[in-house]
């Protein structure tokens, strides 16, 4: 009987930010601005990364594919929330919904993992100098990324499955602007308490187990840093984890200023609002940090610059 009331939803609504029509036009254009420019950031990362050889190594192919689902993770949300403004409907369909779900969990998840990787590779670049190409070889980085891959599809599909269970009532508006897991589950007129159970030991599973790795890392980094004699040493050494110290602030702090802040818990406004920082501000912001004060990428941009038809005559 529970199945059955499943299969008779058709639709969910999305509220997303305002229903005020004036705004709208505003709203279309700043996202359709931010995802514009973090597909190009996250592009020519993943292009710099594969066309240029001195970036052939762990770190930079981490990187490649935090930008790659970067780029997904944006994608699963921002594409169909422009398409309502711009057809004027609110309307996802039941099974649209899931899948959005999956994949927004399933790339969200697949993020903190790899920053947890990416930490990793710092302390043994760091820490481990000298067995560092030896230890992160092709096969072990391979096996890094296939591996948060399954977790998180492993991840996401349990999440998925648990909202499948449910049957719904007749109000059915999502007050965000794509189907939030949190929301979606409030809509249901079913026992949630196992989805909440499997959210709070999952969350903390998943989520607290990559931080507490990003913790240790930098603990034996600082460590590692501290026991440097020179202050160029130590400067050296800090400035190759310094963007991705900058982005795991970045990400950590925004996730947990939106799912702890009390405002943004009884504030579905509030949480659609402050969900934008880390689904559209952080992966726009992502190729910037890593870029403007790494000078192995400033070098590749400009070796590709060069290399581009008709500007190397014009330069020599």
């Amino acid at each position: 009987m529970e199945l059955e009331n499943n299969t008779q939803i058709s639709k969910f609504l999305l509220l997303e930010f305002s229903e005020e029509s004036e705004l709208q036009p505003l709203i279309f254009a700043i996202f359709l601005s931010m995802y514009l420019i973090t597909l190009f950031g996250n592009l020519l990362i993943i292009l710099l990364v594969s066309s240029d050889s001195h970036l052939h190594t762990p770190m930079y192919f981490f990187l490649s594919n935090l930008s790659f689902v970067d780029v997904c993770f944006t994608s699963t949300t921002i594409p169909k929330m422009l398409w309502n403004i711009q057809t004027h409907r609110k309307v996802i369909t039941y099974e649209a919904c899931v899948t959005q779900m999956y994949f927004y969990i399933f790339f969200a998840g697949l993020d903190d993992v790899l920053l947890a990787v990416m930490a990793y590779d710092r302390y043994m670049a760091i820490c481990q100098p000298l067995q560092y190409m030896v230890i992160m070889s092709p096969q072990l980085c391979g096996l890094l990324v296939l591996l948060s891959w399954i977790m998180n599809i492993m991840y996401s599909l349990l999440h998925s499955l648990m909202v499948l269970r449910l049957s719904f009532c007749s109000d059915l508006e999502i007050h965000h602007f794509f189907c939030e897991l949190n929301q979606v589950i409030q809509l249901s007129c079913s026992d949630t308490f196992l989805n909440n159970i499997v959210i709070y030991f999952s969350t903390a599973l998943f989520g607290g187990g990559p931080f507490a790795g990003i913790i240790y890392s930098y603990f034996k980094i600082v460590s590692s840093i501290n026991g440097i004699s020179s202050a160029q040493g130590k400067y050296k050494a800090f400035s190759t984890c310094a963007s991705h110290l900058s982005v795991v602030s970045l990400f950590y702090c925004t996730v947990l200023g939106v799912y702890l802040s009390p405002a943004v818990t009884h504030s579905s406004h509030t949480s659609a609002t402050a969900s934008v920082m880390y689904t559209v501000v952080m992966p726009m912001l992502n190729p910037f940090i890593y870029s403007l004060r790494n000078k192995d990428i400033k070098k590749s941009l400009k070796r590709f610059y060069l290399g581009m038809p008709g500007i190397k005559l014009s330069v020599t």
